[in-house]
């Protein structure tokens, strides 16, 4: 058996609805901006950070290119905007070396300003 209609209020908005009773709102776009605006602040940091994540992620991809492995200077990610605090993981090789990764893109610190910089794939060939 279908619900009866009534009058109802929408969510987003407020004006009458008609037609079904379990209805919520006037159309997807009511739907979506109350959903949107309930959302906004519930995953605001979960999006800045990997928003942070990404943007070391491109710059590492940036900085390699075709390359598996090269080093740079820390001062020069610092000028490209890379946040050495964020990473997705770490991984620390047999011999010691500590490496943190944003993805599939990894950096070690050799020097005080010197950074390794490498490829997921190529640490995993090194290792095997």
């Amino acid at each position: 058996m279908l619900p009866t209609t009534t009058l109802a209020g929408c969510r987003h908005c407020g004006h009458t609805l008609r037609g079904r009773s379990d209805k919520k709102f006037c159309d997807d776009q009511c739907r979506n901006a109350f959903n949107n605006e309930r959302n906004s602040t519930r995953y605001a940091l979960v999006r800045r950070v990997n928003a942070v994540l990404l943007r070391n992620r491109r710059i590492l991809a940036a900085l390699l290119e075709q390359q598996s492995e090269t080093e740079v200077s820390r001062e020069e990610l610092l000028l490209h905007g890379f946040q050495f605090r964020y990473s997705t993981h770490h991984y620390q090789a047999q011999d010691g070396t500590h490496f943190q990764f944003c993805y599939d893109y990894g950096w070690c610190e050799l020097l005080p300003e010197r950074v390794l910089l490498v490829k997921r794939d190529a640490l995993s060939r090194a290792i095997a």
